[in-house]
């Protein structure tokens, strides 16, 4: 590389996805992937052998499932590895054996060997798909040996049903590659194959005869057989690229070609679009077309120039990258070393030689010095027809006329203050003034006008103070030195002042670009809702762009429909055109050749293989998106399908998650209430048909057992009520004034046979004050705590009752106390939970009563508190929300 090149710096997203990628790694498992292109190449057989190779380094090797279909080959290869057994599950009346998870996770081997990645999983198992099974090893750090056929990748699955003819339905992400630590390709001539399977090494029987048929033929194999080595080369080209980020190297490593195209908003773009595409075709290598955004306007010409040209490029093939930078030169050398580009191809420039001398040389010039060892492909433009015009080469900073005057304004002034000083300073003095004045212009206006005051500067000079005066003649050296130092002072510094100023337009450019994707992705992350979501993201982009915005989301027959969040109503033919982008998933309207008559310009929210809408912008008339603002729009429309899918996803999840639990809560409650009823009924049935054989005597003991468990069941069906009053939320306490005395007393009357053996003592106050509740409802939940500590605590345990009135925080109070066991501090937290009970519980319940009790408390807008007695026991306390009578107006 040249001395005075300048090493390409690391990208900092790079470097931070390397690190990511080497943190995760360490933390989680590897996967080594056996892949072929067809079944019966040697996958299994190959992965058999490595897990033997493995287990004698001393590894920890176990077999989840391995299919052997048969080969007797490989089945001896299965002798001396460890196996799992296999899960069972009945499907139709058919059982079906599938790899055990949970067995894996609880033996948790160094190995495991899982055949089959894209198979799907019967139902019941705890992943429907087994490449998900292989996430869930790996999170838990457990290495894993597995093979995959090229068929079964979700991108090549259209592919191979056209080279073949047969559908596959069993498929896993391409995303999985990424996933994996290591992909050995197991290949195998197609003619060879062929022969295995004529053999009977691949299918069995006739089904043999019929594959070789089919999806056996030759020129099937053949097709697929390139799929498989591009695939697999594809991963090692991204490998080479993650030694090269992670090696920190510079240089170039020719282990294959990959072209990069430098295109501008220049009509001869195009013709280097395509020289570069034919190029690239001829070698069979990848290529890039990228753009330098400057940060400098372009004219709208220009602009849709640059537009179409990159279009091109797009359909072409090539991966095309809009890059902020202020010195193309250097972006561009920089962008081909990032991706190992071993060819760049660039115009030839036309004219102004001596121009290009002065501004630093041509962009040819300046990228061959920074290139290093990279090729670079001047391609001549088309000869001209006509000769070249000053008014093809444009200054790229146009200066305002007011900066004009005011150069020429300050020189002015400089000027008649050099007029009254030249009796005391000479008339070379005055030269310095000028001088100073054109450098300190530099900070303020741009190149133009600071030449236009060193003319005006060194015209004054000369006419005005260097003798003869009054005339442009120069007698002495030094004044045509000085003259000429005006020049070339004035043209140093406007080329200064234009490179300061871009690199500041550049450097804001990609600060406004940083600064918009961190807004709008905190928008995003904010969202507790894909409606959320969608919401923030409108109102980002119209802050961002000034622009309206139309989010078009698909119902659960895929019809668009527009988002309540648009800020603008598309017309009919809006909505066509964000259709076509919904079932083309290709952006269209404004600022594209697809439907460009369209107000809007729209692209669709795809995240992996799941497109989840059409994201719409209209901004004003008067302003167009330039390249690297529609980048930005389709970055956000990136972002905003995945917070969308992550969205959906999380609901499906905690839809399945409230139907589990409700499966098990129905489960629950339907073998609690089974067990409950039975009981009484038991009870009522036997001793109803031992009523009419039992001696006179036994007649009362008889018909008390029937009351008790009557009231039992009369218990458990009122509690199952009221759970299901206050689960509907329909609930509503009819309020009127209550005596707080009164509700202890018929709560008490209603539990005396439960407590006919726990001495029960109350105090309350004669001066309890009336309180605003259900009288029912707070009676029930009285009742509800006496008959707990009643049921729960040792006979001959004493309850207590205790009322009052905390005036200062406005609050009504009734606490029912025993000297029972008490609660531990662990159960005090869930006591009041649905089907809760206590360790210490007497068998029978179902541990409603007490959630209950909390329902009907914080229907009244209370609260309910449980303690620990001093020297043992439990107090539970109801706070009901307490007002003076005289202020509160009756209903």
């Amino acid at each position: 590389m040249p001395a005075d090149a300048e090493l390409p710096r690391p990208n900092p997203d790079v470097l931070l996805s390397s690190l990511k990628r080497h943190e995760g790694g360490e933390r989680r498992g590897r996967l080594r992937l056996f892949f072929g292109m067809a079944p019966g190449v040697g996958k299994t057989y190959a992965m058999l052998e490595a897990a033997h190779q493995a287990q004698a380094e001393g590894m920890d090797v176990v077999v989840g499932l391995v299919e052997t279909h048969g080969r007797p080959e490989t089945e001896k290869l299965l002798a001396g590895l460890p196996s799992l057994p296999r899960k069972s599950f009945d499907y139709r009346g058919t059982t079906l054996t599938e790899f055990d998870l949970e067995a894996a996770l609880a033996r948790r081997p160094q190995l495991v060997l899982l055949d089959e990645l894209a198979h799907t999983n019967a139902a019941g198992s705890r992943h429907a798909k087994r490449y998900r099974d292989v996430e869930e090893l790996l999170s838990a750090g457990i290495h894993v040996f597995s093979t995959l056929n090229v068929q079964h990748l979700e991108s090549r699955a259209d592919a191979v049903q056209q080279i073949t003819g047969v559908r596959v339905t069993e498929t896993v992400p391409d995303s999985l590659l990424d996933l994996a630590d290591e992909i050995q390709l197991v290949d195998l001539p197609p003619a060879q194959l062929r022969d295995r399977l004529a053999q009977g090494h691949v299918y069995l029987g006739a089904h043999g005869q019929g594959a070789a048929e089919n999806f056996f033929k030759e020129s099937n194999l053949i097709a697929l057989r390139e799929l498989a080595l591009r695939v697999t080369a594809e991963r090692v080209d991204h490998q080479l690229r993650h030694v090269r980020t992670d090696s920190g190297a510079t240089a170039i490593w020719r282990s294959g070609e990959r072209l990069l195209v430098a295109v501008g908003p220049s009509p001869f773009s195009t013709r280097l679009v395509r020289w570069t595409r034919r190029m690239a075709y001829a070698l069979d290598a990848p290529w890039l077309a990228v753009a330098i955004d400057t940060g400098r306007k372009l004219p709208s010409a220009e602009q849709k120039q640059l537009d179409e040209n990159l279009a091109l490029a797009r359909e072409l093939g090539a991966d095309v990258i809009v890059q902020p930078g202020r010195d193309v030169a250097r972006t561009l050398a920089r962008i081909a070393h990032q991706h190992n580009v071993s060819q760049i191809v660039i115009g030839k420039p036309r004219g102004q030689d001596w121009l290009n001398v002065l501004l630093g040389g041509s962009l040819v010039d300046q990228l061959l010095r920074h290139s290093g060892q990279i090729d670079v492909y001047i391609v001549p433009a088309e000869p001209r027809t006509g000769q070249a015009r000053w008014r093809d080469w444009q200054v790229q900073n146009v200066s305002r006329p007011r900066e004009y005057a005011l150069s020429l304004g300050i020189v002015a002034g400089v000027t008649l203050a050099a007029l009254a000083s030249a009796s005391y300073t000479g008339y070379f003095v005055p030269s310095l003034f000028y001088m100073a004045i054109v450098m300190l212009l530099g900070l303020f206006v741009g190149p133009g006008p600071i030449i236009a005051a060193a003319t005006a500067s060194a015209i004054a000079w000369i006419f005005i103070f260097i003798p003869p005066v009054f005339t442009f003649r120069i007698t002495r050296l030094e004044d045509g030195l000085m003259f000429v130092v005006f020049v070339i002072v004035a043209l140093v510094t406007g080329r200064l002042t234009t490179r300061i100023r871009a690199q500041q337009r550049a450097e804001r450019l990609g600060e406004q670009r940083s600064s918009a994707r961190y807004l709008f992705s905190r928008a995003l992350a904010k969202a507790r809702s894909a409606d959320e979501a969608i919401r923030n993201a409108a109102t980002q982009i119209q802050e961002l762009f000034g622009a309206r915005m139309a989010i078009f989301i698909p119902d659960s027959a895929r019809k668009l429909g527009v988002h309540p969040s648009a800020t603008y109503p598309p017309s009919e033919k809006e909505f066509s055109v964000a259709d076509w982008v919904f079932r083309n998933r290709k952006p269209a309207g404004r600022f594209t050749d697809t439907l460009p008559t369209a107000e809007g310009f729209y692209l669709s929210l795809v995240s992996g293989d799941v497109c989840c809408g059409v994201m719409g912008v209209q901004p004003p008339t008067e302003n167009d998106l330039n390249s690297s603002q529609r980048e930005l729009l389709e970055t956000f429309a990136t972002q905003l399908a995945q917070s969308i899918e992550r969205e959906t996803l999380r609901a499906a999840s905690e839809a399945a998650r409230l139907v589990t639990e409700s499966e098990k809560l129905h489960r629950v409650l339907l073998d609690s209430v089974s067990h409950e009823l039975k009981t009484p009924l038991a009870v009522i049935s036997g001793t109803a048909e031992r009523l009419g054989q039992a001696p006179a005597d036994l007649v009362p003991a008889l018909a008390a057992d029937i009351h008790v468990a009557s009231q039992r069941l009369q218990q458990l069906v009122k509690n199952l009520l009221d759970v299901t009053r206050l689960e509907s939320g329909k609930l509503q306490p009819r309020l009127d004034w209550c005596d707080l005395r009164d509700i202890v007393q018929a709560a008490l009357a209603a539990t005396e046979d439960v407590r006919k053996d726990h001495p029960t003592s109350w105090n309350l106050p004669d001066d309890l004050p009336l309180v605003r509740g259900d009288f029912a409802l707070l009676e029930q939940a009285l009742f509800n705590l006496i008959h707990n500590a009643a049921t729960h605590t040792p006979s001959g345990t004493p309850i207590i009752l205790n009322a009052g009135v905390d005036r200062l925080e406005k609050e009504a109070w009734i606490a029912v106390s025993d000297r029972g066991p008490g609660l531990p501090a662990e159960q005090a937290a869930r006591i009041f939970d649905r089907f809760s009970r206590g360790r210490m519980a007497r068998t029978g319940g179902l541990g409603l009563g007490l959630s209950i009790v909390r329902g009907f408390v914080e229907a009244h807008g209370g609260r309910v508190e449980v303690g620990s007695m001093p020297g043992g026991g439990a107090r539970f306390a109801l706070f009901i929300p307490w007002s003076d009578p005289g202020h509160v107006p009756e209903e």
